[in-house]
């Protein structure tokens, strides 16, 4: 046992000057070192009671969130840790977890995680390098598309029970041994003789500070708090989890998630729509201050938001046609009338962040917007005849179909096929239910989607999984549009290498105006607050991280006389 210690610590060594850290960050240096206690926007003396209950819409059909099968239940994150957690008031840092430690070389060529010895399982089984070699083989072949990609990159070395390292090669970069520490750890005696590929309801053995503690498929699913959560003191956790319960009450309807909120089933709403904020929000407990209504400003970069184009299928392959309906958004009329001028259009594909370089807004008139259009698609062989827009080839009308998951988006869709028919062009807007439109989005299978991607403050490996040739011909990517551009690869591929945030605010812009140029969405909003409401006694920290509002350090506040 001496020998293979000694043998562990002279492997460790041997890593060209790897340097152990306490946290991990992408760029720069990490905020909070070991004696730090908790972090600014805990409050580490946050009381530990009560049940917090949430809506979720659509359905579940599997409690393994890491396969691309099935339709995964919301609150999973709270069963299961990581070798390193992410906090929030920086850009992308990790600090210790199931990891009390990293090394890791300046060129970020390997990465080695020291375990924390009290790491244990909600069995009380220690966290050992098998397991961690476990997970990572398991999510390497099994896992979601991000983790098989870069996983591969990496070759794992046991260095002792409480010891892994992950040697890279072939085309890793800066932030890929971050992607490694936040790998999730599974339970080897557990999973081992099951098949991880299917969906399952069956709750697996976790180490996280929540459980699974009932489920009704498909319609709620409740957590419970691990009193003896062995990582509970930890800088990450200290005044997070507060809630004895959590639970998420599943909807088909947004509006009926609301109503239950508004008697009181639920806890906790976060709102999306402004013009639901504005209109839905007048009922009995909130005037009389039972229910606290805040728009909560955010630092965050915030989601890209648009008509996606699938430029895989005509007549969408074509920038002309695509410049020109581009024009045909009435982006100040939608704001009006639907977001009571609460929102700002998205004119980046880093929105509300200083990484992009934001297109200037459009200021003419909508009538000489529509003249261009025109211009564009008499261009592009779309002519007018007898009031439709047909192909000058074929003959073919201009007809296309949007699809969307929300009658919030059927909104904004429907708005925007309206401009469409002033101009000879047919679109239909299709609501689907969650399940099927995931599955036409995991395919590329559609016309347009009223759709996201999500956006960081740290963008990168991600950058690729979005944007790249690969991932256009590959199911399950973020590519909806179906971006194909090696010029946007080689940007792409870049930005994970920046050091400093200078240089990565330098490389996100570069893509930025390469994306904006390429007219591959309709651009339409983001929100810079965060709209929630939420039933006293619910408390929150007075200190709002950049990210935004963390619910993981709300509390309950007790009863007089508690």
């Amino acid at each position: 046992m001496r020998l293979l210690t000694i043998l562990s610590l002279l492997l460790l060594s041997s890593t060209a000057h790897a340097q152990e850290l306490f946290g991990l960050a992408m760029v720069g240096e990490a905020k909070y070192g070991a004696k730090s206690t908790h972090l600014d926007y805990a409050n580490p003396d946050a009381p530990k009671n009560g049940v917090l209950k949430q809506a979720s819409i659509g359905t579940f059909d599997t409690v393994n969130p890491y396969t691309i099968k099935g339709n995964a239940a919301d609150g999973l994150n709270l069963t299961t840790d990581k070798l390193m957690g992410r906090v929030w008031d920086e850009p992308f840092t990790l600090y210790p977890l199931i990891a009390k430690s990293v090394s890791v070389p300046e060129d970020r060529s390997s990465i080695a995680f020291t375990l924390n010895e009290k790491a244990r399982f909600h069995d009380g089984s220690a966290i050992t390098a098998q397991d961690v070699l476990f997970s990572f083989e398991t999510l390497r072949e099994f896992g979601r598309p991000n983790m098989r990609r870069l996983y591969q990159l990496a070759t794992p070395e046991i260095l002792d029970q409480g010891q892994i390292k992950f040697s890279l090669s072939g085309d890793y970069d800066r932030e890929t041994v971050m992607i490694l520490a936040m790998m999730p750890i599974l339970s080897k005696a557990y999973w081992q003789d099951k098949d991880f590929n299917k969906t399952t309801l069956e709750p697996p053995l976790s180490n996280g500070p929540y459980r699974i503690k009932e489920i009704e498929a498909g319609r709620k699913i409740s957590y419970e708090r691990v009193p003896d959560y062995w990582g509970k003191d930890l800088l990450v956790n200290k005044g997070h989890h507060n809630f004895d319960v959590m639970t998420y009450d599943y909807f088909r309807d947004d509006t009926v998630a609301l109503e239950a909120f508004k008697k009181g089933d639920l806890s906790l709403r976060r709102e999306w729509d402004a013009g639901a904020w504005n209109n839905s929000y007048n009922f009995d407990a909130l005037e009389k201050g039972y229910v606290v209504k805040e728009n909560i400003e955010h630092g965050r970069a915030e989601r890209i938001r648009g008509f996606i184009f699938n430029t895989r299928r005509p007549p969408f392959d074509d920038i002309n046609v695509r410049h020109a309906l581009n024009l045909l958004f009435d982006f100040d009329w939608a704001n009006k009338n639907f977001f009571f001028g609460q929102y700002k259009q998205v004119n980046s594909f880093f929105p509300n962040t200083d990484l992009g370089n934001p297109a200037p807004s459009d200021s003419r008139a909508m009538r000489e917007k529509m003249r261009e259009a025109s211009r564009l698609l008499d261009k592009a062989g779309w002519v007018i005849k007898n009031g439709k827009r047909i192909h000058t080839k074929t003959g073919a009308p201009f007809t296309f179909q949007i699809l969307t998951d929300t009658p919030s988006a059927e909104k904004l869709a429907l708005s925007f096929t309206r401009s469409l028919q002033k101009m000879g062009i047919e679109a239909n807007v299709r609501v689907m239910d969650t399940a099927a439109y995931r599955a036409r989005l995991n395919d590329y299978d559609y016309d347009m989607i009223l759709y996201h991607w999500n956006s960081t403050l740290s963008p990168g490996t991600e950058q690729y999984l979005y944007w790249s040739c690969e991932s256009a011909k590959t199911p399950s990517r973020w590519n909806y549009a179906g971006i194909c551009d090696p010029s946007i690869d080689a940007l792409a591929k870049a930005i994970p290498s920046a050091k400093t945030r200078s240089e990565l605010q330098e490389m996100a812009q570069n893509l930025d105006s390469k994306l904006m140029s390429g007219q591959y969405f309709v651009p339409t909003y983001y929100n810079p607050y965060d709209f929630v409401a939420y039933w006293k006694p619910l408390k929150r920290p007075e200190n709002v991280p950049l990210y935004g509002m963390v619910l993981e350090t709300w509390w309950m506040e007790p009863a007089q006389g508690q």
